[in-house]
C-alpha cells in the first residue's frame, strides 16, 4: 500500500534538487527575515529528516514509543550549528537526508504507521510539509534569473 505521502515526498525532494542545484554561493549566504541563511536552513531540513530516519528505525526495531521535542529549543540550538557547516556540505547532507528518509518512509508498514499515530510523539510522514514551507523562503530570496524554475 503506497500512502500519500510518498509521492508528496518524491516531488518535494525532486524540486529540493532543482532548487539545490542552481544555488551559487552568493545565494547560499542569502538570509531570511527570520535570520537563517539558505545554506543553514538547508543544513536544518538535514536535521530534521535525519530526526525522522532515526526514529522509524529505532521503531521498527525496538517498538514505537513517545520521543517528544520542543521543536522551538531545538531549532533555537541548532542554528548556530547549521550555519557553522560549510554550505555545499549542507547541501549534501540535506539531498542526503531526504532521499534516506524518503527511502524507509517509501517502505513503511500500515502497522508502524498505526502505532506511531497512536502516540503524542510529533512526527510528519509528509515530509514535503516542513521542505515546502522553507523551499518557498528560499526560492522567494532568490534573483530572479529569468528562467521559469520553481514550483
Amino acid at each position: 500500500m503506497a500512502f500519500p505521502f510518498v509521492e508528496e515526498n518524491r516531488l518535494s525532494r525532486a524540486r529540493l534538487q532543482a532548487v539545490t542545484a542552481r544555488l551559487s554561493e552568493d545565494d547560499l549566504a542569502l538570509s531570511t527575515p527570520y535570520g537563517w541563511t539558505i545554506a543553514g536552513l538547508l543544513a536544518h531540513l538535514a536535521w530534521w529528516d535525519q530526526r525522522v530516519l532515526v526514529l522509524l528505525q529505532r521503531w521498527k526495531e525496538k517498538g514505537v514509543d513517545e520521543s517528544p521535542v520542543d521543536s522551538q529549543a531545538v531549532n533555537d540550538a541548532l542554528k548556530p550549528l547549521c550555519h557553522a557547516i560549510e554550505p555545499r556540505r549542507a547541501i549534501a547532507l540535506c539531498l542526503a537526508s531526504a532521499k534516506a528518509v524518503d527511502a524507509e518512509l517509501e517502505i513503511i508498514g500500515p502497522d508502524l504507521v498505526e502505532r506511531i499515530e497512536a502516540t503524542a510523539t510529533q512526527f510528519r510522514f509528509n515530509r514535503a510539509l516542513h521542505r515546502n514551507d522553507h523551499l518557498r523562503d528560499i526560492e522567494a530570496l532568490l534573483p530572479s534569473r529569468g528562467d521559469s524554475g520553481g514550483a
